[in-house]
Order: structure tokens, then C-alpha cells, then sequence
């Protein structure tokens, strides 16, 4: 059971379902303080859009597997630094959709009615009906940056409108919306819609140039972040009137106090309430909840910023072997030793590209783990490598045994099996083996001769070591041969250096793997 730390508000229904499989401790209103003393002791970090997950917060979390957010995005989770730590960064891409879909038209709808403006009037006592004559949206064109699931369902509900839409987005070639590159978008649109994410791409992605490039009159709705828009320039724009009007629910700094926008009567502003409805709010808190166990009970995680995606199908098929290519990588580094320089990792079946690329890491993470003085795991396992100059590659071979892994280190070469589910080692440097692993082994390199394997059996045995079992491989009668035993107790030093002593061996070495039951 893993001790899962919820920082921020989520719905019951998501507590629930981390309840049922893990300790919850809950503090929805938790300080910078507090939270640095808390994760200290939490496997798995939840929050949603005002905490920080910076580095010093990673650092602080050293039993930190998982950092999820409830949530769209991950601007406010430092996710070079969770990946350098190997922590899995996730968030809630669809939880959300139709809630910031909806509010996106209740602030457009706003925008052009002068509803907020005319709601106050009324408020007020006053009757003024020819002030707040607004515009239709229907026969405007409607321009959204941004094509992703939220721009997707902004486009379908404007033609129940009779919009025309116009969209923007460098990672979408097709489709049923027309697209164009931004400039065009932003000249065409009568309402400008923003839905990308925050990066060092797109921030202030709409400056005082595609302000001024808008058309007379036009309308800026702005949902997504408020790092997208120079909101000076947005300032001037619609001080000028060269803008109608602005909607937006989210500011460059929240809560953005004092900002002049709100000072203007052609700006409608809503403090970030685009997720905020009981359904988005418990969806997302149910999905975070379930991915959150997911990379705590090391199944496929499906929205994982920082590890490849794989679907159910590629996941069975990689499933049974990431914890064959750990055991590889791990006893590669204990049984042979010496600097690695490059990794080959081949593997047969139908593996796609991103669930071998999950396979490969695996092997990493046995090979490093042992010898790095920090945390490795299939998040940074590729990172540490690269960082220590290893080169790592992976071999698919389609028509290759699917349940099978070959592990290429330099002139080595070591094999193993997970058919059926049961983890075996099967060849040894081109010497065909086959034995179950276990948490003691002994591993001999040695010329095949007679008596060998007594003397082995001897050594051991005057000592009070007792031979679980144990299989001898060999490429030919009195040539190279690998033996390799399992023990039912660790085997000293003192011990393992008789036996390499003896004549005819060429190595012997004690391998422990805790890990492997």
C-alpha cells in the first residue's frame, strides 16, 4: 500500500477510489510549508491547477513515484525535473473537455450580448435596452488556435450556431474543420477562441503584432492559459477600440488583483472557472485517481507526459517482458561487470515502436540502477544512460519469438524468456542455459571438463551453502561453458574468490536480486 498525498480539492469519488487501494492522506489547503513536509513520506503527489510542483518540491519527495494533476496540462509540475528524478508526470487531458467547451461559448455568448453589463443595469434599476445591443453569432467566423480535444468540440458546437470556423494547428493535417496557418486564422476570425497549451512556444502567442493583424471590431475568448496573451497589448487594443471586446477566464498571474482589464467595461472576466463544474470536477478527480494507481501498480499510464504512450494491445504484448529486460540489464552488471558503452536490445513479435522504446528502458533501469547513486526508473532510465555517455538501441524483429529478449552489451550477450509468464534465462554469451532466476545465484565462466561441477558442489557445500538448483550450458564438449546456480543463502566474498582461484575458471561471480521472488 502506497501512501498517496492530495494537496489540493477533489471530488469524493476520486478520494474513494485511491482509498480502496492505497492510504489517502488528505489536505486540501495545504501551504508550501506543509506540502515540503509532507511529500517527504508520500509515494504519490495530486494536484490540481495553484500548487507549484517545482524542484525543490521533487527533491523533497524522495519516496516520490508519481506526481498527477487533476487536471488539463501540466504547466505548474516541473516535468524536466520529475523526469530527471524518475517520477511519472500525469494529468487529465479529457476530464475537462466539455466543461472549458461550454464555458468558452457562456463567455463568448456574454461577450457579444453585453450580458454581465446589462445584468448590473438591471441590478441598478435602470432600464437601457438601446446600450446593450449586441451581435449574433451566427454567420461569424469563429477562428480557434488550438485543434485539440477542447478546439474539437468548440468547432462542433459552433456550427449548431451557424458559424463559420477557421482553425489553427501545427500538429493536425485533416479533418473536417479548414485549417490556416495563424495570421490567416486571426485576419478572418469575428471571435478569436484560444486553446493550445502554455510553452515556451506559445507563450504570448497573441501580442500586440496578431492584436493589431485582428479585424476591426473583433472579438478575443481566451480559456486555455493567460501566458498566451500580452494582456498590455490586449489592454491597448481594447482601449482603442480597434477590439470589441475580450472574455477571459484566466490571467499571466492568478489571481491577477489590480490588473486594468477588469477596469474595462468591453472585457468579461471569470476567475478560471472553465473545469469548474460538479461533473469535470468529479471526472477528473475519479481519472487522476486511476491513473495515479495505475503507475504506482506498474500498469500502462495513459496520460503520462513523460513516458511513451502505449494502448491495451501494445501493453500485452510488452507487459510480461519489461520485468525480463530488468532482469537482464541487472544481472549483466553483477554477473560481467565493466564499463557499458552500448546497449542493443532485441526483441521479437509484434512490439510497437513506443512499447519497445518501454522495453529498452527496462534494461536500462536493471543495468543502472545498481551503479548510479540516484533513483532510476523507466521515466529517466534513457536520460541517465544518455547522460553517461551509453548509447542504447533497439532491435524489433518481426519475425522473432515474442516472448523472448536478447540483451547485447558490448561483446556480450545474455538471453532470457518470459513465456507463460515465468521469467528463465536462456543463453549465456552464445551457451544455451536454461534456469529460473532466483534472488542468490552463482554464475561460473569456465572450460567444460570432468569433476568441475563436484568441486563446485564441494566448495559450497563446506561452507553451508545449499544448491537450489542449477543448470550447465556448453557450446561443445570440453570448450566454453556457463554454469550458473541458485542459492538459498548470500555467498561471502571470501568464498567466491576460492572458487575463481580454482583451476579452469575463467570467472565467478555472486549475484543477488533481491527483487526477484
Amino acid at each position: 500500500m502506497a501512501r498517496v498525498l492530495v494537496v489540493e480539492p477533489i471530488s469524493q469519488a476520486g478520494l474513494d477510489v485511491l482509498a480502496e487501494r492505497h492510504e489517502v492522506v488528505y489536505r486540501p489547503e495545504c501551504g508550501r510549508a506543509e506540502l515540503l513536509h509532507l511529500v517527504g513520506d508520500a509515494d504519490a503527489l495530486i494536484v490540481r491547477s495553484a500548487t507549484q510542483v517545482d524542484a525543490e518540491v521533487l527533491a523533497a519527495g524522495q519516496r516520490l513515484r508519481v506526481v498527477g494533476r487533476a487536471g488539463v496540462g501540466v504547466n505548474n509540475i516541473d516535468v524536466e525535473a520529475a523526469t530527471g528524478r524518475g517520477v511519472v508526470a500525469l494529468n487529465v487531458p479529457d476530464g475537462n473537455t466539455i466543461a472549458a467547451c461550454e464555458q468558452t461559448f457562456a463567455l463568448m455568448l456574454a461577450l457579444a450580448r453585453n450580458l454581465p453589463l446589462a445584468a448590473a443595469s438591471l441590478r441598478a434599476g435602470r432600464w437601457e435596452r438601446e446600450r446593450f445591443v449586441g451581435v449574433e453569432l451566427r454567420g461569424k467566423t469563429l477562428g480557434v488556435a488550438g485543434l485539440g480535444r477542447i478546439g474539437q468540440e468548440v468547432c462542433r458546437r459552433a456550427a449548431a450556431f451557424g458559424m463559420r470556423t477557421l482553425a489553427y494547428d501545427p500538429f493536425v493535417t485533416g479533418g473536417d474543420v479548414p485549417l490556416a496557418p495563424l495570421d490567416e486564422v486571426i485576419a478572418a476570425a469575428d471571435f478569436l477562441t484560444l486553446h493550445v497549451p502554455l510553452t515556451k512556444e506559445t507563450r504570448g502567442l497573441i501580442g500586440r503584432r496578431e492584436l493589431a493583424a485582428m479585424k476591426a471590431g473583433a472579438f478575443l475568448i481566451n480559456c486555455a492559459r493567460g501566458g498566451l496573451v500580452d494582456e498590455a497589448a490586449l489592454h491597448e487594443a481594447l482601449v482603442s477600440g480597434h477590439l470589441a471586446g475580450a472574455a477571459l477566464d484566466v490571467f499571466a498571474v492568478e489571481p491577477p488583483g489590480e490588473s486594468p482589464l477588469l477596469k474595462l467595461e468591453n472585457v468579461v472576466a471569470t476567475p478560471h472557472l472553465g473545469a469548474s463544474t460538479r461533473e469535470a470536477q468529479e471526472v477528473s478527480a475519479v481519472l487522476v485517481a486511476r491513473y495515479v494507481c495505475d503507475a504506482l501498480e506498474a500498469r500502462p499510464v495513459r496520460s503520462a507526459v513523460n513516458l511513451p504512450a502505449v494502448d491495451e494491445a501494445a501493453w500485452a504484448a510488452v507487459r510480461s517482458l519489461l520485468p525480463l529486460g530488468e532482469l537482464l540489464g541487472a544481472l549483466f552488471v553483477q554477473a560481467v561487470g565493466g564499463p557499458v558503452a552500448s546497449v542493443e536490445v532485441r526483441a521479437g513479435g509484434s512490439l510497437t515502436g513506443q512499447a519497445g522504446e518501454l522495453l529498452l528502458r527496462s534494461c536500462l533501469r536493471g543495468l543502472l540502477a545498481g551503479v548510479v547513486d540516484e533513483p532510476v526508473s523507466l521515466v529517466n532510465a534513457a536520460l541517465i544512460a544518455g547522460r553517461r555517455g551509453v548509447r542504447a538501441a533497439l532491435r524489433l524483429e518481426a519475425d522473432g519469438d515474442a516472448a523472448s529478449v536478447a540483451l547485447h552489451v558490448g561483446e556480450h550477450v545474455m538471453a532470457g524468456s518470459a513465456a507463460g509468464g515465468a521469467l528463465r534465462i536462456t543463453a549465456w554469451d552464445g551457451v544455451p542455459i536454461d534456469i529460473a532466476p532466483a534472488p542468490f545465484m552463482v554464475v561460473t565462466r569456465h572450460r567444460d571438463r570432468p569433476g568441475l561441477i563436484g568441486r563446485v558442489g564441494t566448495v559450497l557445500g563446506a561452507a553451508g551453502v545449499n544448491i537450489a538448483a542449477m543448470h550447465v550450458g556448453r557450446r561443445s564438449p570440453r570448450g566454453d561453458a556457463v554454469m550458473v546456480l541458485t542459492v538459498d543463502e548470500p555467498v561471502p566474498a571470501a568464498l567466491v574468490a576460492e572458487l575463481r582461484a580454482a583451476e579452469s575458471f575463467e570467472d565467478v561471480r555472486f549475484v543477488e536480486l533481491p527483487h526477484v521472488e
